[in-house]
């Protein structure tokens, strides 16, 4: 099976925090990815929302746009207005030839501390666990309709945070509903992502490629510190250069029939992991390991 490699531009510049890296172009961000040998990027803040726009800035670095996040608000707004809200961003999505969105319910999060506690995440009681599985079905056979396909992204500080909740949202959800395979997320939340890929690699549709440092993440957890506050620390870096085994999760990945982008997504402070150092490092390593796996690598 053949994958393509792409890179998130968090490794340059932090939408949530434009102390890292808010200052770096949008065309060092895209120069610099196609540099290091991407063939796709994501989306984030400092690209245009038209794709009329978009299209040709791409077309100079020759990269493709890979798919792009969205903060999904399901659990608070319900279907029809959820549904209203996406669908422009959706649209520009289908319009630059994406196959996914990236979908994140942030739902019931506490608004404007980036450094609260991890503890204090919203956590999703049993009993909307059904309705919850059953609704997000319903929005992701609307985005599949529309030519955009679901990619749930479980994420720390969210309601389906732990590989525990991710086991739960595969078991309610429609098979419309597919997983985006976060390796970074999975190790934070206290979880295993070679276990997770073994269990759900069915449903895996597009896979972010983040590795872990194991003494910041470990104090982390222990210290019940924020998501921002150890990704400031170094808790992720680029694939081959951490704790996760990688191997080991694409050869299930490759044994599942996996077809898609692996994208190595690791946000770190730019002035401590200089942005295309750390984007060579992680496409040399993801390319070598993607091809052990048995993939192939397309150009």
């Amino acid at each position: 099976m053949a994958v393509r490699l792409g890179i998130n531009p968090i490794v340059w510049s932090n939408d949530d925090l434009p102390e890292l890296g808010g200052e770096t172009p949008l065309e060092t961000c895209l120069a610099e990815a196609r540099l290091a040998g991407f063939a796709g990027i994501e989306m984030g803040a400092k690209f245009p929302r038209s794709a009329n726009a978009l299209r040709p800035i791409l077309a100079r670095h020759q990269l493709d746009l890979v798919s792009g996040w969205y903060d999904g608000h399901l659990l608070d707004l319900g279907l029809e207005t959820e549904w209203r809200a996406a669908e422009p961003y959706l649209a520009l999505l289908r319009d630059m030839g994406c196959r996914h969105v990236i979908y994140a319910d942030v739902s019931r999060r506490s608004s404007g501390n980036l450094f609260a506690p991890m503890s204090k995440r919203p956590k999703l009681p049993a009993s909307e666990w059904p309705r919850y599985g059953q609704e997000l079905t319903r929005l992701a056979e609307r985005m599949r309709a529309f030519g955009v396909a679901m990619a749930f992204h479980h994420h720390v500080g969210t309601i389906v945070e732990t590989d525990q909740e991710v086991d739960r949202l595969m078991a309610e959800a429609g098979s419309e509903v597919g997983l985006l395979l976060d390796s970074g997320h999975s190790a934070l939340a206290g979880g295993d992502p070679v276990a997770l890929a073994e269990r759900h690699a069915a449903r895996v549709v597009h896979v972010h490629c983040k590795d872990t440092r194991q003494p910041v993440l470990d104090a982390a957890r222990r210290d019940d510190g924020s998501f921002m506050q150890a990704v400031i620390d170094g808790v992720f870096t680029v694939p081959g250069d951490g704790s996760v085994d990688f191997p080991a999760m694409l050869a299930l990945l490759r044994q599942a029939g996996y077809a898609g982008w692996l994208v190595v997504e690791a946000e770190q402070d730019p002035k401590k992991a200089d942005p295309l150092t750390y984007a060579r490092m992680g496409f040399a390593n993801l390319a070598r390991m993607a091809l052990r796996a048995g993939f192939s690598v397309a150009p």
